[in-house]
Protein backbone atom coordinates (compact mmCIF):
# COMPACT_ATOMS: atom_id res chain seq x y z
CA UNK A 1 0.00 0.00 0.00
CA UNK A 2 1.55 3.43 -0.95
CA UNK A 3 2.63 5.91 1.55
CA UNK A 4 0.54 8.73 2.28
CA UNK A 5 1.50 12.26 3.29
CA UNK A 6 0.34 15.34 5.09
CA UNK A 7 -3.12 13.97 6.11
CA UNK A 8 -5.94 14.57 8.48
CA UNK A 9 -7.61 11.85 10.71
CA UNK A 10 -10.64 11.69 8.72
CA UNK A 11 -8.85 11.98 5.12
CA UNK A 12 -6.33 9.49 6.84
CA UNK A 13 -9.44 6.78 7.35
CA UNK A 14 -11.08 7.51 4.31
CA UNK A 15 -7.75 6.60 2.22
CA UNK A 16 -7.19 3.43 4.22
CA UNK A 17 -10.96 2.30 3.59
CA UNK A 18 -10.46 2.99 -0.10
CA UNK A 19 -7.01 0.56 0.11
CA UNK A 20 -9.03 -2.08 1.05
CA UNK A 21 -11.82 -1.76 -1.47
CA UNK A 22 -14.85 0.16 0.43
CA UNK A 23 -16.03 2.20 -2.48
CA UNK A 24 -19.68 2.56 -0.73
CA UNK A 25 -20.16 3.62 2.78
CA UNK A 26 -23.65 2.83 4.64
CA UNK A 27 -25.22 5.06 7.21
CA UNK A 28 -27.39 7.55 8.35
CA UNK A 29 -25.96 11.26 8.98
CA UNK A 30 -25.80 12.91 12.81
CA UNK A 31 -24.18 15.78 14.14
CA UNK A 32 -21.32 14.30 15.46
CA UNK A 33 -20.49 12.46 12.36
CA UNK A 34 -21.14 15.15 9.62
CA UNK A 35 -17.66 16.70 9.22
CA UNK A 36 -16.22 12.67 8.73
CA UNK A 37 -19.11 11.85 6.39
CA UNK A 38 -18.16 15.43 4.08
CA UNK A 39 -14.43 14.52 4.27
CA UNK A 40 -15.73 10.51 3.21
CA UNK A 41 -17.39 12.29 -0.08
CA UNK A 42 -13.97 14.55 -0.77
CA UNK A 43 -11.99 11.33 -0.81
CA UNK A 44 -14.76 9.14 -3.53
CA UNK A 45 -16.25 7.31 -0.87
CA UNK A 46 -20.00 7.11 -1.50
CA UNK A 47 -21.95 7.47 1.11
CA UNK A 48 -25.20 5.71 1.10
CA UNK A 49 -28.34 6.93 3.26
CA UNK A 50 -30.38 4.31 4.56
CA UNK A 51 -33.50 4.80 5.81
CA UNK A 52 -32.39 3.80 9.59
CA UNK A 53 -29.23 2.64 11.20
CA UNK A 54 -30.15 -1.47 11.48
CA UNK A 55 -30.89 -1.32 7.76
CA UNK A 56 -27.47 0.52 6.88
CA UNK A 57 -25.87 -2.54 9.10
CA UNK A 58 -27.99 -4.97 7.52
CA UNK A 59 -26.92 -3.43 3.96
CA UNK A 60 -23.34 -3.54 4.39
CA UNK A 61 -23.25 -6.72 6.34
CA UNK A 62 -24.75 -8.04 2.59
CA UNK A 63 -22.24 -5.72 0.69
CA UNK A 64 -19.10 -7.03 2.49
CA UNK A 65 -19.83 -10.75 1.59
CA UNK A 66 -19.93 -9.80 -1.93
CA UNK A 67 -16.86 -7.28 -1.72
CA UNK A 68 -14.76 -8.68 0.70
CA UNK A 69 -15.07 -5.72 2.93
CA UNK A 70 -17.89 -3.40 4.02
CA UNK A 71 -18.24 -0.29 6.24
CA UNK A 72 -21.40 1.30 8.19
CA UNK A 73 -21.13 5.23 9.74
CA UNK A 74 -23.33 6.14 12.35
CA UNK A 75 -23.98 9.19 14.79
CA UNK A 76 -23.37 8.43 18.76
CA UNK A 77 -25.53 6.65 20.76
CA UNK A 78 -28.72 6.85 19.53
CA UNK A 79 -27.01 5.42 15.82
CA UNK A 80 -24.77 3.21 17.46
CA UNK A 81 -26.85 1.61 19.53
CA UNK A 82 -29.48 1.26 16.52
CA UNK A 83 -27.10 -0.58 14.81
CA UNK A 84 -25.77 -3.19 17.16
CA UNK A 85 -28.24 -5.81 15.77
CA UNK A 86 -26.63 -5.82 12.76
CA UNK A 87 -22.82 -5.97 14.24
CA UNK A 88 -23.50 -9.09 16.59
CA UNK A 89 -25.09 -10.86 13.38
CA UNK A 90 -21.73 -9.71 11.55
CA UNK A 91 -19.65 -11.34 14.51
CA UNK A 92 -21.55 -14.40 14.38
CA UNK A 93 -21.43 -15.41 10.56
CA UNK A 94 -17.97 -14.12 9.73
CA UNK A 95 -18.47 -11.00 7.90
CA UNK A 96 -15.60 -8.70 7.60
CA UNK A 97 -17.66 -5.29 8.52
CA UNK A 98 -15.86 -1.90 9.86
CA UNK A 99 -18.25 0.09 11.57
CA UNK A 100 -17.33 3.83 12.30
CA UNK A 101 -19.32 6.10 14.58
CA UNK A 102 -19.47 10.11 15.04
CA UNK A 103 -18.55 11.22 18.74
CA UNK A 104 -18.58 14.63 20.61
CA UNK A 105 -15.65 16.37 21.22
CA UNK A 106 -13.08 15.66 23.65
CA UNK A 107 -13.40 18.56 25.81
CA UNK A 108 -17.13 17.77 26.22
CA UNK A 109 -15.84 14.17 26.93
CA UNK A 110 -13.07 15.32 29.66
CA UNK A 111 -15.53 17.78 31.40
CA UNK A 112 -18.51 15.23 31.35
CA UNK A 113 -21.31 17.71 29.99
CA UNK A 114 -24.75 16.04 29.81
CA UNK A 115 -24.50 15.47 25.58
CA UNK A 116 -27.73 15.05 23.66
CA UNK A 117 -27.35 11.75 22.30
CA UNK A 118 -25.52 10.21 25.08
CA UNK A 119 -26.03 9.12 29.10
CA UNK A 120 -23.18 10.98 30.44
CA UNK A 121 -21.42 7.63 30.02
CA UNK A 122 -18.98 8.39 27.16
CA UNK A 123 -17.17 4.56 27.50
CA UNK A 124 -20.61 2.77 27.38
CA UNK A 125 -20.55 2.28 23.08
CA UNK A 126 -16.78 1.98 23.18
CA UNK A 127 -17.74 -0.71 25.62
CA UNK A 128 -20.80 -2.31 24.66
CA UNK A 129 -18.69 -2.86 20.47
CA UNK A 130 -15.84 -4.59 21.85
CA UNK A 131 -18.27 -7.06 22.82
CA UNK A 132 -19.06 -7.68 19.62
CA UNK A 133 -15.93 -6.65 17.47
CA UNK A 134 -12.53 -8.28 17.21
CA UNK A 135 -11.14 -4.69 18.05
CA UNK A 136 -12.61 -1.70 18.81
CA UNK A 137 -10.63 2.12 18.76
CA UNK A 138 -11.72 5.39 19.83
CA UNK A 139 -9.28 7.98 18.41
CA UNK A 140 -8.27 10.40 21.40
CA UNK A 141 -4.92 11.15 20.44
CA UNK A 142 -4.21 12.41 16.68
CA UNK A 143 -0.64 10.97 17.06
CA UNK A 144 -1.80 7.66 17.40
CA UNK A 145 -4.53 7.50 14.90
CA UNK A 146 -2.96 5.98 11.96
CA UNK A 147 -2.15 3.20 14.56
CA UNK A 148 -5.26 2.70 15.71
CA UNK A 149 -7.29 2.72 12.23
CA UNK A 150 -4.75 0.29 10.37
CA UNK A 151 -4.56 -2.10 13.74
CA UNK A 152 -8.61 -2.28 13.51
CA UNK A 153 -8.73 -2.77 9.58
CA UNK A 154 -6.08 -5.55 9.87
CA UNK A 155 -7.68 -7.29 12.35
CA UNK A 156 -10.98 -6.84 10.47
CA UNK A 157 -9.61 -8.68 7.42
CA UNK A 158 -7.46 -10.59 9.31
CA UNK A 159 -10.35 -12.39 11.53
CA UNK A 160 -13.31 -11.89 9.08
CA UNK A 161 -15.68 -10.13 11.97
CA UNK A 162 -16.75 -6.47 12.91
CA UNK A 163 -14.44 -3.84 14.41
CA UNK A 164 -15.33 -0.83 15.44
CA UNK A 165 -13.94 2.86 15.51
CA UNK A 166 -14.92 6.01 17.21
CA UNK A 167 -13.92 9.35 15.92
CA UNK A 168 -14.25 12.31 17.84
CA UNK A 169 -16.00 15.03 16.35
CA UNK A 170 -12.65 17.06 16.68
CA UNK A 171 -10.09 14.48 15.53
CA UNK A 172 -11.53 14.29 12.14
CA UNK A 173 -9.30 17.92 10.64
CA UNK A 174 -6.52 17.25 12.71
CA UNK A 175 -3.10 16.50 11.78
CA UNK A 176 -2.07 12.66 11.40
CA UNK A 177 1.18 11.06 11.24
CA UNK A 178 0.52 8.37 8.49
CA UNK A 179 1.90 4.71 8.10
CA UNK A 180 3.33 3.02 5.15
CA UNK A 181 1.24 0.29 4.98
CA UNK A 182 -1.78 -1.79 7.39
CA UNK A 183 0.25 -5.19 8.70
CA UNK A 184 -2.45 -7.56 8.27
CA UNK A 185 -1.87 -10.42 10.84
CA UNK A 186 -1.08 -13.51 8.74
CA UNK A 187 -3.34 -16.93 9.57
CA UNK A 188 -1.13 -18.60 11.84
CA UNK A 189 0.98 -21.22 10.39
CA UNK A 190 0.08 -24.71 11.43
CA UNK A 191 2.28 -26.87 13.66
CA UNK A 192 4.04 -29.27 11.29
CA UNK A 193 3.37 -31.99 13.30
CA UNK A 194 0.09 -31.36 14.53
CA UNK A 195 -0.73 -30.68 10.55
CA UNK A 196 0.82 -34.31 9.57
CA UNK A 197 -0.46 -36.32 12.30
CA UNK A 198 -4.22 -34.81 11.42
CA UNK A 199 -3.22 -35.68 7.57
CA UNK A 200 -2.11 -39.16 8.68
CA UNK A 201 -5.21 -40.17 10.99
CA UNK A 202 -7.66 -38.59 8.17
CA UNK A 203 -6.21 -40.44 5.04
CA UNK A 204 -6.23 -43.55 7.31
CA UNK A 205 -9.89 -43.11 7.84
CA UNK A 206 -10.38 -42.04 4.51
CA UNK A 207 -9.02 -44.40 2.55
CA UNK A 208 -10.91 -47.60 3.94
CA UNK A 209 -14.27 -45.79 3.66
CA UNK A 210 -16.36 -46.85 0.60
CA UNK A 211 -18.87 -44.01 0.57
CA UNK A 212 -17.50 -40.76 2.76
CA UNK A 213 -18.66 -37.67 2.17
CA UNK A 214 -17.52 -34.26 2.12
CA UNK A 215 -19.50 -31.56 4.09
CA UNK A 216 -18.17 -28.35 3.29
CA UNK A 217 -18.92 -24.65 4.93
CA UNK A 218 -18.45 -21.04 4.98
CA UNK A 219 -14.87 -20.52 5.80
CA UNK A 220 -13.81 -21.85 2.57
CA UNK A 221 -15.90 -17.83 1.24
CA UNK A 222 -14.56 -16.12 3.76
CA UNK A 223 -10.93 -17.08 4.26
CA UNK A 224 -11.09 -17.38 0.06
CA UNK A 225 -10.14 -20.64 -0.41
CA UNK A 226 -12.70 -22.21 -2.25
CA UNK A 227 -10.07 -22.59 -5.18
CA UNK A 228 -8.60 -25.42 -2.46
CA UNK A 229 -12.14 -26.83 -1.90
CA UNK A 230 -12.15 -27.39 -5.70
CA UNK A 231 -8.88 -29.08 -6.00
CA UNK A 232 -9.79 -31.37 -3.35
CA UNK A 233 -12.91 -32.32 -4.62
CA UNK A 234 -11.31 -33.05 -8.44
CA UNK A 235 -8.16 -34.83 -6.53
CA UNK A 236 -10.46 -37.29 -4.28
CA UNK A 237 -14.06 -37.92 -6.52
CA UNK A 238 -15.92 -37.70 -2.73
CA UNK A 239 -19.50 -36.25 -3.11
CA UNK A 240 -20.30 -32.89 -1.43
CA UNK A 241 -22.73 -31.22 0.12
CA UNK A 242 -22.93 -27.76 1.89
CA UNK A 243 -24.39 -26.00 4.87
CA UNK A 244 -27.33 -23.64 4.48
CA UNK A 245 -24.52 -21.03 5.77
CA UNK A 246 -21.80 -22.15 2.70
CA UNK A 247 -24.69 -22.50 0.16
CA UNK A 248 -23.03 -21.47 -3.24
CA UNK A 249 -19.35 -21.94 -1.96
CA UNK A 250 -18.93 -23.81 -4.80
CA UNK A 251 -21.09 -24.28 -8.23
CA UNK A 252 -23.71 -26.36 -7.82
CA UNK A 253 -24.11 -27.44 -11.23
CA UNK A 254 -20.99 -29.43 -10.23
CA UNK A 255 -20.94 -33.03 -10.98
CA UNK A 256 -20.37 -33.82 -7.05
CA UNK A 257 -22.94 -31.51 -5.64
CA UNK A 258 -25.47 -33.20 -4.02
CA UNK A 259 -26.76 -31.07 -1.65
CA UNK A 260 -27.20 -28.55 1.20
CA UNK A 261 -27.64 -30.39 4.24
CA UNK A 262 -29.53 -29.52 7.06
CA UNK A 263 -30.69 -32.53 8.78
CA UNK A 264 -34.66 -32.92 8.31
CA UNK A 265 -34.46 -30.11 6.61
CA UNK A 266 -32.68 -31.32 3.64
CA UNK A 267 -34.60 -33.45 0.58
CA UNK A 268 -34.37 -37.19 2.06
CA UNK A 269 -31.13 -38.24 -0.58
CA UNK A 270 -28.77 -35.74 0.68
CA UNK A 271 -29.56 -36.90 4.14
CA UNK A 272 -29.61 -40.15 3.91
CA UNK A 273 -26.11 -40.05 1.64
CA UNK A 274 -24.42 -37.66 4.74
CA UNK A 275 -25.84 -39.68 7.49
CA UNK A 276 -25.05 -42.89 6.14
CA UNK A 277 -21.73 -42.36 5.64
CA UNK A 278 -19.02 -44.70 6.58
CA UNK A 279 -16.76 -41.22 7.13
CA UNK A 280 -17.66 -37.44 6.75
CA UNK A 281 -14.89 -34.63 5.67
CA UNK A 282 -16.38 -32.27 7.76
CA UNK A 283 -14.69 -28.69 6.48
CA UNK A 284 -15.02 -25.09 7.43
CA UNK A 285 -18.54 -25.46 8.97
CA UNK A 286 -20.40 -23.68 11.66
CA UNK A 287 -21.98 -26.69 13.72
CA UNK A 288 -25.13 -24.40 14.86
CA UNK A 289 -28.53 -25.35 15.00
CA UNK A 290 -29.69 -24.20 11.94
CA UNK A 291 -26.92 -25.28 9.90
CA UNK A 292 -27.55 -28.81 11.26
CA UNK A 293 -31.48 -28.62 10.83
CA UNK A 294 -32.82 -27.41 14.45
CA UNK A 295 -30.39 -30.17 15.41
CA UNK A 296 -32.28 -32.94 13.50
CA UNK A 297 -28.81 -33.96 12.08
CA UNK A 298 -27.38 -37.52 12.98
CA UNK A 299 -23.50 -36.89 12.49
CA UNK A 300 -21.81 -39.80 14.09
CA UNK A 301 -18.81 -38.31 15.83
CA UNK A 302 -16.91 -41.70 15.02
CA UNK A 303 -17.35 -41.16 11.69
CA UNK A 304 -16.11 -37.34 11.40
CA UNK A 305 -13.38 -35.74 10.92
CA UNK A 306 -14.04 -32.03 11.55
CA UNK A 307 -11.63 -29.24 10.23
CA UNK A 308 -12.36 -25.52 11.00
CA UNK A 309 -10.13 -22.37 10.71
CA UNK A 310 -7.21 -23.00 12.77
CA UNK A 311 -8.21 -26.87 14.34
CA UNK A 312 -9.25 -30.19 13.31
CA UNK A 313 -10.86 -32.52 15.61
CA UNK A 314 -11.11 -36.60 14.68
CA UNK A 315 -13.13 -38.73 16.92
CA UNK A 316 -11.64 -37.39 20.07
CA UNK A 317 -8.45 -36.41 19.06
CA UNK A 318 -7.41 -32.05 18.63
CA UNK A 319 -4.94 -30.84 16.13
CA UNK A 320 -4.12 -26.76 16.90
CA UNK A 321 -3.32 -24.93 15.23
CA UNK A 322 -3.71 -27.06 11.99
CA UNK A 323 -5.49 -24.05 9.18
CA UNK A 324 -8.02 -24.97 7.11
CA UNK A 325 -6.17 -24.13 3.87
CA UNK A 326 -3.41 -26.43 4.80
CA UNK A 327 -4.86 -29.45 5.91
CA UNK A 328 -6.94 -29.44 2.28
CA UNK A 329 -3.53 -28.69 0.36
CA UNK A 330 -2.32 -32.19 2.71
CA UNK A 331 -5.47 -33.89 2.04
CA UNK A 332 -5.53 -33.49 -1.60
CA UNK A 333 -2.01 -34.63 -1.82
CA UNK A 334 -2.04 -37.84 0.27
CA UNK A 335 -6.28 -39.15 -0.77
CA UNK A 336 -6.24 -41.40 -3.64
CA UNK A 337 -9.20 -40.81 -6.08
CA UNK A 338 -12.20 -42.95 -5.62
CA UNK A 339 -14.68 -43.73 -9.03
CA UNK A 340 -17.43 -41.48 -9.07
CA UNK A 341 -19.65 -44.81 -10.30
CA UNK A 342 -19.00 -46.29 -7.06
CA UNK A 343 -19.99 -43.49 -4.89
CA UNK A 344 -23.57 -42.89 -5.04
CA UNK A 345 -23.91 -39.67 -6.37
CA UNK A 346 -26.95 -38.59 -7.58
CA UNK A 347 -26.08 -34.46 -8.31
CA UNK A 348 -28.28 -31.43 -7.42
CA UNK A 349 -28.52 -30.68 -10.74
CA UNK A 350 -30.64 -33.01 -11.79
CA UNK A 351 -33.73 -31.28 -9.89
CA UNK A 352 -33.43 -28.70 -13.25
CA UNK A 353 -33.74 -32.03 -15.63
CA UNK A 354 -37.30 -32.39 -15.72
CA UNK A 355 -38.74 -28.77 -17.35
CA UNK A 356 -41.97 -26.91 -15.63
CA UNK A 357 -45.02 -26.74 -17.45
CA UNK A 358 -47.11 -24.22 -15.42
CA UNK A 359 -51.14 -24.50 -15.05
CA UNK A 360 -52.41 -20.91 -16.20
CA UNK A 361 -55.30 -21.33 -13.79
CA UNK A 362 -54.04 -22.81 -10.88
CA UNK A 363 -53.19 -21.48 -7.72
CA UNK A 364 -50.04 -21.04 -6.77
CA UNK A 365 -48.39 -23.24 -3.80
CA UNK A 366 -45.00 -22.60 -1.92
CA UNK A 367 -43.61 -26.06 -3.64
CA UNK A 368 -44.60 -25.25 -7.32
CA UNK A 369 -43.57 -21.88 -7.04
CA UNK A 370 -39.84 -22.36 -5.64
CA UNK A 371 -40.24 -25.60 -8.77
CA UNK A 372 -40.43 -22.51 -10.61
CA UNK A 373 -37.42 -20.56 -9.22
CA UNK A 374 -35.56 -23.01 -9.83
CA UNK A 375 -35.65 -22.92 -13.63
CA UNK A 376 -35.94 -18.56 -13.30
CA UNK A 377 -32.60 -17.90 -11.62
CA UNK A 378 -30.17 -16.79 -14.29
CA UNK A 379 -26.65 -17.47 -14.52
CA UNK A 380 -25.00 -14.34 -12.88
CA UNK A 381 -27.43 -13.61 -10.16
CA UNK A 382 -27.12 -13.32 -6.51
CA UNK A 383 -30.07 -14.84 -4.55
CA UNK A 384 -31.26 -13.42 -1.59
CA UNK A 385 -33.46 -15.29 1.51
CA UNK A 386 -35.05 -13.78 4.06
CA UNK A 387 -34.83 -15.60 7.57
CA UNK A 388 -38.10 -17.80 7.90
CA UNK A 389 -39.76 -20.17 5.58
CA UNK A 390 -38.12 -18.36 2.22
CA UNK A 391 -34.41 -19.51 3.95
CA UNK A 392 -35.41 -23.17 4.51
CA UNK A 393 -37.58 -23.22 1.21
CA UNK A 394 -34.56 -21.87 -1.03
CA UNK A 395 -32.15 -24.63 0.36
CA UNK A 396 -32.93 -26.74 -3.19
CA UNK A 397 -32.31 -23.77 -5.38
CA UNK A 398 -29.33 -24.83 -7.49
CA UNK A 399 -26.85 -22.06 -7.43
CA UNK A 400 -24.97 -22.06 -11.00
CA UNK A 401 -20.95 -21.22 -10.89
CA UNK A 402 -21.46 -17.90 -11.44
CA UNK A 403 -24.12 -17.33 -8.95
CA UNK A 404 -23.96 -16.16 -4.98
CA UNK A 405 -26.63 -17.08 -2.69
CA UNK A 406 -27.04 -14.52 0.70
CA UNK A 407 -29.02 -15.48 4.19
CA UNK A 408 -28.24 -15.28 7.57
CA UNK A 409 -28.65 -18.84 7.98
CA UNK A 410 -27.27 -18.54 11.62
CA UNK A 411 -27.71 -15.43 13.46
CA UNK A 412 -31.10 -15.62 11.43
CA UNK A 413 -32.51 -12.15 12.06
CA UNK A 414 -35.90 -11.54 10.34
CA UNK A 415 -35.92 -8.09 8.35
CA UNK A 416 -32.29 -8.64 7.43
CA UNK A 417 -33.13 -9.66 3.19
CA UNK A 418 -34.48 -6.12 1.47
CA UNK A 419 -31.87 -4.13 2.88
CA UNK A 420 -29.38 -6.90 1.75
CA UNK A 421 -30.90 -6.31 -1.31
CA UNK A 422 -29.50 -2.85 -1.17
CA UNK A 423 -26.10 -3.94 -0.20
CA UNK A 424 -25.55 -6.78 -2.73
CA UNK A 425 -27.07 -4.70 -5.45
CA UNK A 426 -24.16 -1.63 -4.94
CA UNK A 427 -21.25 -4.19 -4.19
CA UNK A 428 -22.22 -6.19 -7.78
CA UNK A 429 -23.96 -3.81 -10.17
CA UNK A 430 -23.37 -5.84 -13.47
CA UNK A 431 -25.12 -8.74 -11.75
CA UNK A 432 -29.10 -8.83 -10.53
CA UNK A 433 -30.90 -10.07 -7.48
CA UNK A 434 -33.41 -12.14 -6.40
CA UNK A 435 -34.85 -12.09 -3.42
CA UNK A 436 -37.37 -13.94 -1.62
CA UNK A 437 -38.58 -12.29 1.36
CA UNK A 438 -42.21 -13.01 3.86
CA UNK A 439 -44.71 -10.15 4.55
CA UNK A 440 -43.46 -10.30 8.27
CA UNK A 441 -40.29 -9.93 7.76
CA UNK A 442 -40.74 -7.25 4.98
CA UNK A 443 -42.90 -5.31 7.45
CA UNK A 444 -39.48 -4.66 9.60
CA UNK A 445 -37.50 -3.05 7.06
CA UNK A 446 -39.23 -2.24 4.26
CA UNK A 447 -38.54 1.31 4.19
CA UNK A 448 -35.25 0.42 2.50
CA UNK A 449 -37.31 -0.30 -0.85
CA UNK A 450 -37.34 3.78 -1.46
CA UNK A 451 -33.39 3.41 -0.93
CA UNK A 452 -33.39 0.83 -3.98
CA UNK A 453 -35.05 2.94 -6.03
CA UNK A 454 -33.13 6.42 -4.70
CA UNK A 455 -30.21 5.01 -6.24
CA UNK A 456 -31.89 2.93 -9.60
CA UNK A 457 -31.01 -0.16 -8.37
CA UNK A 458 -32.82 -3.52 -10.46
CA UNK A 459 -33.32 -6.23 -8.13
CA UNK A 460 -36.57 -8.61 -8.24
CA UNK A 461 -38.10 -9.28 -5.09
CA UNK A 462 -40.53 -11.70 -4.41
CA UNK A 463 -42.69 -10.82 -1.65
CA UNK A 464 -44.04 -14.38 -0.30
CA UNK A 465 -47.68 -12.70 1.52
CA UNK A 466 -48.74 -15.67 3.51
CA UNK A 467 -50.35 -13.47 5.99
CA UNK A 468 -47.94 -13.13 9.37
CA UNK A 469 -45.38 -15.54 11.17
CA UNK A 470 -45.47 -18.32 9.14
CA UNK A 471 -42.06 -19.67 10.82
CA UNK A 472 -43.45 -18.80 14.52
CA UNK A 473 -46.49 -20.55 13.67
CA UNK A 474 -45.09 -24.03 12.64
CA UNK A 475 -43.40 -23.69 15.83
CA UNK A 476 -46.50 -22.44 18.16
CA UNK A 477 -49.23 -20.79 16.98
CA UNK A 478 -50.90 -18.17 18.72
CA UNK A 479 -52.50 -14.73 18.22
CA UNK A 480 -49.24 -12.81 18.24
CA UNK A 481 -48.38 -14.50 14.63
CA UNK A 482 -50.81 -12.05 13.17
CA UNK A 483 -49.45 -9.18 11.66
CA UNK A 484 -52.20 -6.22 9.53
CA UNK A 485 -52.00 -7.06 5.70
CA UNK A 486 -51.00 -4.87 3.39
CA UNK A 487 -51.28 -4.23 0.04
CA UNK A 488 -47.89 -4.84 -0.63
CA UNK A 489 -47.33 -4.39 -4.37
CA UNK A 490 -48.64 -0.55 -3.77
CA UNK A 491 -46.06 0.27 -1.51
CA UNK A 492 -42.89 0.30 -4.12
CA UNK A 493 -44.94 2.66 -5.87
CA UNK A 494 -45.21 4.40 -3.18
CA UNK A 495 -41.77 5.05 -2.71
CA UNK A 496 -40.89 5.82 -6.31
CA UNK A 497 -40.15 4.79 -10.05
CA UNK A 498 -40.50 0.99 -9.78
CA UNK A 499 -42.92 -2.03 -11.54
CA UNK A 500 -44.92 -3.77 -8.98
CA UNK A 501 -48.10 -6.13 -9.41
CA UNK A 502 -49.28 -8.80 -7.47
CA UNK A 503 -49.94 -12.81 -8.51
CA UNK A 504 -52.34 -15.70 -7.37
CA UNK A 505 -52.31 -18.04 -10.08
CA UNK A 506 -49.30 -19.50 -12.13
CA UNK A 507 -50.47 -18.06 -15.32
CA UNK A 508 -50.09 -14.60 -13.18
CA UNK A 509 -46.47 -15.26 -12.16
CA UNK A 510 -45.88 -16.06 -15.82
CA UNK A 511 -46.70 -13.08 -17.10
CA UNK A 512 -45.07 -11.24 -14.40
CA UNK A 513 -41.59 -13.18 -14.58
CA UNK A 514 -41.79 -12.03 -18.47
CA UNK A 515 -42.12 -8.14 -17.26
CA UNK A 516 -39.54 -8.21 -14.77
CA UNK A 517 -36.90 -9.61 -16.97
CA UNK A 518 -37.72 -6.94 -18.82
CA UNK A 519 -37.78 -4.34 -16.44
CA UNK A 520 -33.84 -4.65 -16.53
CA UNK A 521 -33.67 -1.15 -15.31
CA UNK A 522 -35.54 -0.93 -11.89
CA UNK A 523 -37.21 -2.40 -9.07
CA UNK A 524 -39.60 -5.13 -9.61
CA UNK A 525 -41.63 -6.20 -6.65
CA UNK A 526 -43.74 -9.15 -7.19
CA UNK A 527 -46.79 -10.07 -4.09
CA UNK A 528 -47.15 -13.38 -4.09
CA UNK A 529 -50.17 -15.12 -2.56
CA UNK A 530 -49.89 -17.88 -0.36
CA UNK A 531 -52.45 -19.92 2.03
CA UNK A 532 -51.30 -18.85 5.51
CA UNK A 533 -49.77 -22.53 6.14
CA UNK A 534 -48.74 -23.30 2.61
CA UNK A 535 -45.20 -23.60 3.52
CA UNK A 536 -42.32 -25.95 3.03
CA UNK A 537 -42.48 -29.35 4.45
CA UNK A 538 -38.65 -28.89 6.01
CA UNK A 539 -40.16 -25.60 8.08
CA UNK A 540 -42.41 -27.79 9.55
CA UNK A 541 -40.09 -29.98 10.33
CA UNK A 542 -37.92 -27.24 11.85
CA UNK A 543 -40.83 -26.39 13.04
CA UNK A 544 -41.90 -29.25 15.29
CA UNK A 545 -37.83 -30.13 16.73
CA UNK A 546 -37.32 -26.20 17.71
CA UNK A 547 -41.02 -26.78 19.37
CA UNK A 548 -39.28 -29.78 21.35
CA UNK A 549 -36.05 -27.88 22.34
CA UNK A 550 -38.16 -25.06 23.58
CA UNK A 551 -40.67 -27.02 25.57
CA UNK A 552 -43.16 -25.74 23.73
Amino acid sequence: MSEVHGVTVGEYLAQRLAAVGVKHIFGIPGDYVLGLMDVFLENSLQIIGTCNELNAGYAADAYARLNGVGAVCVTYDVGGLSLLNAVVGAYAELVPLIVISGAPHTSQRHHHLLMHHTTGDYKLQHAIFSNVTVAAVTISNPSQAAAQIDSAIAACLRYKRPVYIEVPADMVHQPCMPLVSIDIPDIPTSNSHALKEAVEEAVSLLSVAERPVIFAGIEFHRFNIESKLSRLLERSGYPIATTILGKSIISEMHPQFIGNYAGALSRDYVRQRVEEADCILCLGALMSDMNLGGFTAHLDENKLINANSDKVRIKYHHYSPVCLGDFVDALTVKLQHKPYESLDIKPASSLLSASFTPEPERKISNIRFYERMNHFLADNSIAIAETGDALVATIDLVMHSNNDFIAQAFYTSIGYATPACLGAALASPDRRVVAFIGDGAFQMTCQEISTIIRYGLNPIIFLINNDGYTVERVIHEGPYNDIQPWKYHRLAEVFGDSWSCEVRTEGELEIALDKALANSDRLSFIEVHLDRMDCCQGLVRLGKALSAMDGL
